[in-house]
């Protein structure tokens, strides 16, 4: 059995650590010991992982300023202090901390793997967490493999950071049956008019993710005369700003905030529309789970969306700016031919997303090691 130790920074509701927690549930645990090593014991995926995998951290609460202080400690002594035990594997599941962490294993027999989740494009990017540049550079060098969430991902981490080690592509697991199951739940909270048509998006509230573009369409969809209302579900520190937009610009009875939700996919599987808005993604995670449940997708081009959807094959892709994604979902509007396509697109593509299909990939590549 292959003793295999994943870091990351925290369970919080982002979807990295979501993904993880469902990498590690679904594991083979007669194959793998699997331990899940957090470096501030918060977030709400921590309720979510199973009593098969263990669980455990360094510091109770997140502490300010933390990356910039374990600078101050080299990586090898830092390894040294967290992690108390040996392991065959060790895995930094997130860019930050815990890859400057997993780049101080001293043991030579220790299989390190570094994980990315986002598009980086400059030197100052991926050295963020690191001393310098050339810090991450050796560290990520100490990686027997490194892991990107897609091909695009990959590519622009290369042009800036050409590291030696091998690289490759691993997607996201999503527990799909169990997302099928709940969105199958009832939605209390809200009345799903048939008069009104729904769109929605998913995800901390963060500018990063472009809800204000959401609402900002939100508003000149209702000015052309279009019957819409919008959902977000998530949490964040702009989610009082926005509201407080939404009231002055007399959109609020329009757009519901419905914070975290446990089960998001009851919600979106009962919307016309799922709408990606961000600035930046690695491989969205909401929009593949609105594929799993049947959500048609309209997407602004970001890292990974061309991998998930093909050249607006499985879904619409439009540039990465609020008028042409208003444009794009305008479309969807005046064309219930296509809405429907994607509708029936978003199925097909949605299975090749499965629990087995994404785990598989990732124990065949731990096995390899």
């Amino acid at each position: 059995m292959r003793k295999i130790l994943f870091m990351i920074h925290d369970l919080s509701v982002g979807g990295a650590e979501k993904v993880l927690v469902n990498l590690v549930n679904n594991m083979d645990h007669e194959k793998f010991d699997v331990t899940v090593l957090a470096l501030f014991d918060e977030g709400v995926n921590r309720q979510f992982l199973n009593k098969s995998v263990k669980y455990q951290y360094v510091f109770k609460r997140t502490i300010p300023g933390n990356s910039h202080l374990m600078k101050l400690v080299s990586p090898r002594k830092l390894y040294s202090r967290v992690v108390s035990e040996g392991y065959d594997i060790v895995v930094s599941y997130l860019e930050g901390p815990t890859a400057r962490i997993v780049g101080g294993c001293p043991d030579g027999e220790t299989k390190v793997v570094s994980w990315i989740h986002f598009k980086m494009h400059t030197q100052n990017e991926i050295a963020w967490s690191f001393r310098s540049y050339q810090e991450a550079l050796e560290c990520y060098n100490r990686a027997d493999i490194m892991v990107f969430v897609s091909e695009e991902a990959r590519q622009s981490f290369l042009n800036v950071c050409p590291v030696k080690c091998k690289t490759t592509v691993l997607y996201n697991t999503n527990e799909s049956q169990k997302i099928m199951q709940q969105a199958m739940e009832t939605v209390d909270n809200i009345k799903f008019e048939k008069e009104f048509f729904y769109w929605c998006g998913v995800g901390k509230i963060v500018p990063n993710k472009g809800f204000d573009r959401m609402i900002k369409i939100q508003k000149k969809l209702l000015a052309e005369g279009y019957q819409t209302k919008l959902l977000i579900l998530g949490t964040g520190n702009q989610r009082t700003e926005l509201e407080k937009w939404c009231k002055e610009n007399g959109i609020f009875d329009t757009v519901q905030f419905l914070g975290y939700q446990t089960n998001p996919y009851k919600y979106v599987s009962k919307c016309d529309l799922f709408v990606c808005a961000s600035h930046e993604e690695g491989f969205s995670t909401a929009a593949t789970e609105a594929l799993i449940v049947g959500t048609p997708v309209c997407t602004v081009e970001v890292s990974g969306m061309k991998e998930m959807l093909g050249n607006n094959e499985y879904g619409l892709i439009t540039e990465n700016n609020e008028e042409a994604l208003y444009q794009g979902i305008k479309a969807l509007l005046d064309q219930p031919e296509l809405l429907q396509h994607y509708k029936e697109q978003a199925i097909i593509r949605g299975k090749t997303f499965s629990t087995k299909n994404t785990v598989h990939a990732v124990e065949s590549m731990l096995e390899a090691l």
